[in-house]
């Protein structure tokens, strides 16, 4: 015979139960987006070609990152004043640069600030474009601020089509976000890509796109 408090049991849990079942699927999915917090997301792009395949990989990211209510920041490298890191230290791994240009004064406080963090480059020769990877090595100067919770994308294409070419940038990539401590929240990566435009038409605009929309 089942006792009178089990029989309540049984039967809120079973009533619970119907409720969800009676519940749309898409109000769910609903108030699940409203609870998302906003971030702010800082995209990094390193190709020096206006129309570049890898800019069309961080626009269709953009579109779906403010479709979802985030708010982006993007530096473009390539048409960007930024000096290479020389080493100098005087920063001291966390303080101001000697050179006061586009990286200290538009990027800095940006990425400070930011939640997230996208790398978008083109592989040149098995690494980061030149451009980009300035910009990195720039990380040095604020290297114990950004040594906080942040999350990190990767948006890359290349024109191989070995996934064993691409090792090289992908683990490069993994390093940075292991040492910063950083969570990665997803890749686009995008091989036999190689004239500017031939991206378009493929699945990896919508990856992208679903990548910023899903964040």
């Amino acid at each position: 015979m089942m006792h009178r408090r089990d029989f309540i049991k049984k039967s809120g849990m079973a009533a619970v139960g119907t409720m969800l079942l009676a519940t749309p699927l898409a109000s769910i999915q609903a108030h699940n987006d409203k609870n998302k917090k906003p971030m702010k997301i800082v995209v990094l792009t390193g190709s020096p070609r206006r129309n570049g395949n890898t800019n069309h990989l961080a626009d269709q990211f953009i579109k779906g990152a403010k479709e979802a209510g985030h708010e982006v920041f993007r530096f473009d490298a390539a048409t960007s004043q930024v000096h290479p890191c020389i080493g100098c230290n005087h920063c001291g791994m966390d303080g101001p640069c000697v050179y006061d240009d586009d990286f200290t004064r538009l990027l800095r406080p940006q990425i400070i600030k930011a939640d997230l963090v996208v790398f978008c480059s083109p592989m040149y020769y098995f690494g980061f474009s030149a451009q980009l990877k300035a910009v990195i090595d720039r990380f040095y100067a604020i290297n114990g601020t950004l040594h906080t919770h942040k999350k990190c994308a990767f948006l890359m294409a290349y024109a191989n089509t070995s996934p064993t070419d691409a090792e090289a940038m992908t683990a490069h990539y993994k390093t940075i976000a292991d040492y910063m401590g950083w969570e990665d929240v997803g890749s686009v990566v995008a091989p036999g890509i190689w004239t500017a435009g031939s991206i378009k038409g493929t699945k990896y605009g919508d990856q992208a796109y679903r990548l910023g929309r899903d964040l």
